[in-house]
């Protein structure tokens, strides 16, 4: 008899076991395995999209820029071309005198000349007048015409340069409006997947534990009918580029000044604690509280800085993910491997590990 309980035991144990191996072979083809491929789908998706708003935020900031360079240069451009003007009338004043001079002289003979110009400009293309004013006059009218000139042609420039930079921003715009849309749908998608998921799996345990429930209960049953009929038998029971390491202390400090804003969310060219930070906004800010100023752009920081093998980081250092041509991304090296960084939307400051970093910059 003691064989026979134990037995019965055994294969109430089996069979529990055995319905929640259907259980869970039926959960693995129901919906929830199609939601949870879904969801990695929408993850990887996701990180593809992350990448991608990275580089449009450092498009972003470089058109900025580039505007911003343009119009300082049309600024200085516009004074020049002023004081061109000035001098130009200036030296149209003097040379007029002189002319007045010339003709009132009772030896110069060239009054009509004079009066029959209907510009000064007329009068400065008569040769023989201009041979009596002097050869350094006319080099000066000529000098300042030509720089005036020089300055409207580059005004000119820059006016088209600055309609391109205004373009090439709004496209960036544009740009940034739709990967936004999308990462943001994209993020919802992946918040419902994983709401569905979670209550189907919730649902399915709560099946399972009651089909295992069940089970327990018909496998008693069974086992107390085989011992009933085993007690007749008297007894008897069936059978990851080479690079020179720079050298230098680098600048720790500036890792426990990033310290301070763990937690300020992401947002797209932000680059202050109040209005949030972008991945170069935030390094951009750091670096300026030990007065070092840097641009707003993940490539233009690389650019100014000394490389880094990443062999060879100093906490402090500044991390660049990308290439050697374009820099989409910047972090805070933070030591042990890790770095702070600003990055992506709906994210925070938060730590995470260097990854796939491909070089270093140290000021």
């Amino acid at each position: 008899m003691r064989h026979i309980r134990r037995a019965a035991r055994t294969g109430i144990v089996l069979a529990a076991i055995v319905l929640l191996l259907i259980a869970a072979g039926s959960a693995s083809a129901s919906p929830v395995a199609d939601k949870k491929a879904r969801l990695r789908e929408v993850q990887a998706r996701l990180e593809t999209i992350r990448t991608q708003v990275t580089v449009a935020v450092e498009r972003y900031n470089q058109a900025v820029s580039r505007l911003d360079s343009t119009r300082g240069k049309i600024q200085q451009n516009q004074r020049r071309l002023t004081a061109a003007q000035q001098n130009l009338e200036l030296a149209n004043r003097q040379l007029a005198a002189r002319a007045q001079d010339i003709y009132k002289t009772p030896e110069t003979g060239f009054a009509d000349i004079v009066f029959s110009a209907r510009s000064f400009d007329d009068l400065v293309a008569q040769f023989d007048l201009m041979q009596r004013l002097g050869n350094s006059d006319v080099d000066l009218v000529r000098s300042v015409a030509a720089y005036e000139r020089d300055i409207k042609d580059r005004r000119v420039e820059l006016k088209a340069d600055e309609a391109t930079a205004v373009t090439l921003l709004a496209e960036t715009q544009t740009n940034k409006s739709a990967i936004l849309t999308t990462e943001a749908r994209m993020n919802s998608l992946e918040s419902g997947l994983q709401a569905d998921i979670k209550a189907a799996l919730a649902a399915q345990a709560a099946a399972a534990r009651a089909a295992a429930r069940a089970a327990t209960r018909a496998a008693t049953q069974q086992a107390a009918a085989a011992a009933s009929s085993a007690s007749g038998l008297d007894g008897r029971t069936t059978g990851g580029p080479s690079l020179p390491d720079p050298g230098g202390p680098g600048h720790p400090e500036v890792v426990a000044i990033a310290q301070r804003y763990l937690g300020i969310p992401y947002v797209w060219g932000g680059a202050s604690p109040k209005g949030g930070f972008d991945c170069s906004g935030l390094t951009m800010y750091v670096y300026a509280q030990i007065g070092i100023s840097m641009a707003h752009g993940a490539t233009l920081q690389q650019q100014a800085s000394k490389p880094v093998p990443l062999n060879a980081l100093l906490p402090g250092d500044l991390v660049f993910y990308g290439n050697a041509s374009f820099s989409s991304h910047v972090a805070i090296y933070a030591g042990g491997g890790q770095v702070i960084e600003a990055p992506y939307t709906g994210a925070v400051v938060s730590y995470d590990a260097v990854g796939s970093a491909w070089i270093g910059g140290r000021f």
